[in-house]
């Protein structure tokens, strides 16, 4: 991957699975601070899954994949640039926050994911395409 690791990409996971199962209409919420510090993380680490993304983007130009990437950057763009909550913000409205962002989170791996594998299908067609072209 091209994208610089600003944390372990199993850490984060483990980050959402913790934030996505928290039960936001229970009694049992984390404290503020928690959910916005996770939040933090999702931020940070989702802005430099956009950087990545984009740039992979590029050069799959007219493609499905590319354009569904395209989807989820456009919300990312939104969402990662919400202004924080304050530290006074409820428990609910923290973890709900943090659990949005953790979504979105998933959502831009998984679109990662996509656009790496159909550019890999792309370079594996060139390569095959520049072989067979050559033993002619």
């Amino acid at each position: 991957m091209t994208r610089e690791k600003i944390h372990d990409e199993a850490e984060v996971l483990a980050l959402v699975e913790t934030a996505l199962s928290w039960d936001v209409h229970g009694p049992d919420l984390p404290a503020v601070k928690d959910s916005l510090s996770m939040a933090q993380e999702f931020t940070s680490y989702g802005r430099s899954l956009v950087d990545d993304l984009r740039t992979q983007c590029l050069a799959l130009a007219d493609s499905d994949v590319a354009a569904r990437a395209q989807t989820t950057l456009g919300e990312a763009s939104r969402r990662l640039y919400l202004v924080p909550l304050a530290a006074s913000a409820s428990p609910r409205s923290a973890a709900q926050r943090a659990q949005s962002l953790a979504r979105l989170v998933q959502s831009l791996l998984r679109a990662v994911g996509q656009v790496e594998q159909a550019r890999a299908l792309i370079t594996r067609q060139q390569s095959a395409h520049t072989t067979t072209k050559g033993t002619q």
